[in-house]
């Protein structure tokens, strides 16, 4: 049995649902079909869920709705037209759309889930009919009626371990049961989106609850590739990886996959594969527990900007009592959270996200560093890039390490930061932005290009 999940890239236009169409018919076992919003059906497009976001801001601020109201109602409309179906499905997305518009604006903090989540809603919705009108024994079920039943935080929900089970009831099912993705129900019955890459999280969710045999996540691309495909000219693409290794890189900034998607699934041992709408004969990309091609010492290269270094240094740090725990109180009260510390015997650096940092709060955190640490030295670098190596191999491989600075060395690119992590899944260098895509080219002809 299987949970397949389709993105909005493939759910943008009727040729798109053709598509779907035949990758359900194809398989019977795929019993569970999760559906995201309808995404661009070209670069100049809008995605729905940004018609919601205008049409809940126009809301907001007592504007006529109209005109946004009429174009979210025509995307689903111009979907029905072209796929010649009836069009009885139409007043009922409709209706939803203009009911928004009447929910209460005051102490109402699940208003904006109830519209980005409509999104997700009438397109199984519409999916759902058209499947029923090419002869496919197919319904809509709604998250509450299946027993996504989440935790009261919106824009953030989890999903409450009582609902796996609710929805292991229906794991027996001789229907195609479509489910919108992205949002679950409160226990008082409000709705609540989950987080970024919600419908990814959704499927993942009922995949686990169902216990699937494999979760299907059907995207625009043919997997994950090895490097960025902006970087590198027509990458490889990962044949398989494990769950671990793919948190390493989705945290590094592979967008294919928030790294958080998967955990349902990957509690249950349910293997994961990334495959391609526009290309299902293509196998994919496969994730799971233990992947059985271990000679490959790395599996991807990822890197993310918009990160500063804090160094700090002061001899015999190591032998001051609470030198770290003063730090990280420092961090806390201005509401700051750091994503590294690489550390030696007498100095420490804190890697930190950028957009954190206000001129106000830099002024304040260095300033607080240098009173109360009274470092020997203190200096703050912006503009730099996380770059990530990422591989289980590379335990059972000697010299991944020295490979990766002789690269960059060569390339002439200097090393803010080297950090290796303590599972010897990844390795972390911080370079200048401006020296990013030098790098990654760098390091995939080191790895993906040896002969």
């Amino acid at each position: 049995m299987k949970v397949t999940k389709f993105g909005g890239s493939s759910l943008a236009s009727a040729a798109q649902l053709e598509k779907v169409l035949q990758i359900v018919k194809e398989d019977a076992s795929r019993k569970f079909i999760v559906v995201s919003a309808p995404g661009k059906r070209s670069s100049e497009d809008i995605k729905v869920t940004d018609l919601l976001i205008a049409y809940y801001n126009t809301y907001l601020n007592n504007e006529n709705t109209t005109e946004i109201t009429g174009k979210i109602v025509d995307r689903y409309e111009a979907i029905l037209d072209e796929l010649g179906l009836d069009k009885e499905i139409l007043n009922d997305i409709q209706q939803g759309i203009q009911k928004l518009a009447t929910l209460p604006k005051q102490d109402n903090p699940h208003l904006f889930d109830a519209f980005l989540a409509s999104g997700e809603n009438n397109n199984a919705k519409l999916v759902a009919s058209f499947f029923q009108q090419r002869g496919l024994k197919a319904r809509y079920k709604n998250p509450s009626d299946l027993g996504i039943i989440v935790s009261d935080e919106p824009g953030n929900a989890r999903i409450l371990p009582s609902s796996l089970s609710k929805i292991n009831q229906f794991k027996t099912t001789d229907e195609i049961l479509v489910i919108p993705g992205f949002f679950g129900f409160t226990e008082a019955g409000d709705i609540c989106t989950f987080s970024r890459g919600g419908s990814d999280i959704t499927g993942s969710i009922v995949a686990a609850g169902v216990e699937a045999d494999i979760y299907e996540n059907f995207t625009d691309v043919n997997g994950i590739f090895v490097a960025h495909p902006g970087i590198i000219h027509e990458p490889k693409t990962i044949k398989e990886l494990t769950y671990r290794e793919m948190r390493e890189l989705a945290y590094a900034g592979f967008a294919v996959l928030h790294d958080e998607a998967l955990m349902p699934a990957y509690r249950a041992s349910i293997p994961v594969v990334i495959k391609n709408t526009n290309n299902p004969e293509h196998p994919g990309t496969l994730i799971t527990t233990s992947r059985t091609v271990k000679h490959d010492p790395v599996v991807g290269i990822a890197s993310d900007q918009g990160f500063a270094s804090i160094y700090i240094s002061k001899y015999l740090m190591n032998r001051e009592l609470g030198f770290g725990r003063r730090l990280l109180q420092i961090l806390e009260e201005l509401g700051l959270s750091y994503e590294h510390m690489p550390s030696g015997i007498d100095d420490i650096s804190i890697i930190l996200r950028e957009e954190q940092l206000t001129i106000e709060i830099e002024e304040q955190l260095m300033e607080r560093l240098e009173r109360e640490l009274e470092p020997d030295e203190l200096r703050i670098t912006h503009g730099l890039s996380m770059l990530m190596v990422v591989g289980e191999g590379m335990r059972q491989r000697i010299g991944v390490m020295a490979d990766s600075t002789a690269a960059l060395a060569f390339n002439k690119i200097n090393l803010e930061m080297i950090n290796q992590g303590s599972s010897e899944v990844s390795i972390m260098f911080g370079i200048r932005e401006d020296q990013e895509k030098k790098a990654i080219q760098a390091l995939y002809k080191t790895f993906f290009e040896v002969e």
